[in-house]
Formats: C-alpha cells, structure tokens, sequence
C-alpha cells in the first residue's frame, strides 16, 4: 500500500488545524510589524547570487538570455538594497530555498520571518524576538512548547548566554584562549585550529585532521551546546567570535566578537541577528573567504553581488533578523517536523 500524501482529504483534514494557527500566527505577527512602523516588502526570489556563506547550497537557475541565476537563501541582499535606498524599518515573509536540506528541522523551501531596523542596535532585536514567541503562542493557544523531550515556557524572559559562557558551562572548555589572534589563520594545521583541536579531543569531541577552526566550533555547538539551550526560558547565544559571523560588524569594544546572537527554545535554533556589517572592503574579503573555503569542501563557490557590495557604502548603520517562520510555528503547535506546517510540502519531505 502507499504511503499517504499530504493532499489526501483525511490526511488534509488531520493537519488542518495547524495550518489554520499558522496562518493566525503569521496574521499576529504582521500586525505586531504593522504597528511598530515597519514596511512589509516583497524581495525577488531570483538574485545573481545566492549568498555567499560556506555552508549554503543553492538552487541554480539556466537563463536562455545568459546567467546564471539563484534562487536566494535569503533576502538579506535585496533587503539590505532597500536600506541603502532610504528606508528604515523593513520586514518581509520570504520564501528562500536551500539545497541539501531535508530534516525534520529542514525543508528545500521554506519562509524566513526577516527584519531591520535603520540606526538602531542589534539589542533592540531581542525585545523582537521575546514578543514574537509570546505573539505566536497567543495565537496558537500554547502555554509550554515541547520538541523532542525538551520544553519550555515561550512568554519567559530569555536568557543571555554569551558563547564563551556556553562553551564553559556546557563543553567544560575555555573558549577565549582559542580564539584566532587578528591575521591568524584558521586553516587546519594553523596555530588557533590546532590549539582548538586539541582542547575539544581533551573534551572529548571528535575530530578529523583537516578539520578547520569554524569546523570545529560548530562541532562543539552542535553536540554539546544547541541541545541544551532554551530549555525551561528561551535562550539568546551572544557574542559570537568574529569569524562566526560574516556579515556582522565587530563588537567595538572587544572586535575578537562579532554583534550577532541567536534564539534558542527548546534545543532549536530559531532567529539568526546582526548587527550589520555596512564596510564593502571588509565584506567583499570575508565574501572571497567563505568562498575559497567552499571550493577548498565542496568544489565549488558563488558569483558575489557586486550591486550588493556597492549599496553597503550607502548602508545607514542597522540591525536585522532572520527568524525561521516554519520552525516557529511547528514548536508552537507541537508538530515533530516543520513539512507538518508547511500547507503543500514537498512530496519526499511530506510522508506522515
């Protein structure tokens, strides 16, 4: 016998009610953008460049008239275009697309929740991110989300942990002495890869020979600290080290770390925020960067948007978020996967 589809009456009927909180969810959260000065936008879904993030895989496009083209993996480009044309507050329910990405935490397509805010501090954002949780649990009638035998109360205060509190708390090491020195390579074999290397095997992380500094800071966050955020409160991850964060401006006071945090609730990641980069010259560097260490992993690398790197120089200073919309909803209906929210899901990503 087949597997049930998603089109299927009783198998419509069944996930119905969720996507009917969705569409409630996603009606709160315009009105909440609505009355706090912000202009919905509606980006192109086709860009000359993807996004130039190492581990980003994108959907490339054939054009008969030349090319080639992108679907975006996010509309950070265009949105950040706008900026530099004069607007101040700006949010936009994106559909972005990502190759590679098939998980209960993962779906080929998917809507990103994404916002800026002109002259304003990255901080602001996270007084965003706390009304979009308690927002989403109102309309979906949820006291205590649930994910995997995790929980937590979305109306809590989040808690700040910065990531070398994480690091000590949860991976038992000391992040600060690791962390590369200014011009320090992260190559493997490198000075600060090595001494990173050699403190995650002490804590008993795996490890491979050509294993990168990012690599294995990812590695470390990936087992030992993401599962353990946003349990009982949310969680806002601060400070990021500085070559975490490509598009973020470094924090002034201490440039080995980047403005940029994250949210967690109930182990799972949900808002990625900046406080952005606005400097061409350093964007385009850490761009060339990313994509040398793509063809160094994956053979290939992304044109960069060079109408892009031109707008940066007329950027006002600005914050904005990237919050993904599907994994929102899933958490505050109490669905397993994000395909179960999603109204027409694709077919192999779908099966109950």
């Amino acid at each position: 016998m087949s597997e049930p589809r998603w089109w299927q009456p009783e198998h419509h009927a069944a996930r119905r009610p969720r996507l009917l909180a969705r569409m409630r969810i996603v009606a709160a959260l315009r009105r909440f953008f609505d009355g706090h000065g912000f202009l919905e936008v509606d980006p192109a879904t086709l860009q000359v460049s993807p996004g130039n993030e190492t581990h980003l895989h994108a959907f490339r496009v054939e054009r008969d008239d030349g090319g080639p083209a992108y679907l975006h993996t996010s509309p950070e480009f265009a949105m950040k275009k706008l900026l530099a044309a004069g607007e101040e507050r700006l949010v936009a329910f994106a559909h972005v697309f990502r190759d590679r990405e098939v998980s209960p935490l993962h779906h080929p397509e998917f809507t990103m929740l994404e916002w800026y805010r002109a002259r304003e501090p990255y901080r602001t954002l996270m007084a965003d991110c706390a009304a979009i949780l308690a927002l989403a649990a109102d309309a979906a009638g949820s006291s205590v989300w649930r994910y995997r035998g995790r929980s937590a109360d979305p109306r809590a205060v989040p808690e700040q942990l910065t990531v070398v509190e994480a690091f000590a708390r949860h991976a038992d090491m000391n992040l600060l002495p690791l962390l590369p020195e200014a011009g320090e390579s992260l190559a493997a074999g490198q000075g600060a890869t090595v001494r990173f290397g050699a403190a995650a095997r002490a804590a008993g992380i795996r490890t491979v020979p050509d294993d990168s500094w990012p690599d294995l800071f990812s590695r470390v966050l990936s087992e030992r600290i993401e599962p353990r955020l946003g349990l009982g409160t949310p969680t806002v991850l601060l400070d990021y080290p500085a070559s975490e964060a490509a598009l973020a401006r470094q924090k002034p006071s201490n440039p080995r770390f980047a403005e940029r945090f994250e949210l967690y609730i109930c182990g799972v990641e949900l808002a990625n925020a900046f406080g952005e980069l606005t400097n061409p010259v350093e964007q385009r560097s850490r761009f060339m960067a990313d994509m040398d260490e793509k063809m160094r992993i994956y053979g290939e690398r992304y044109p960069l948007d060079e109408d892009f790197l031109a707008a940066l120089a007329l950027m006002p200073p600005a914050s904005g978020a990237a919050l993904g919309l599907d994994r929102l909803v899933m958490l505050a209906v109490g669905a397993e996967r994000v395909a179960d929210v999603i109204w027409t899901p694709l077919a192999d990503a779908a099966s109950p």
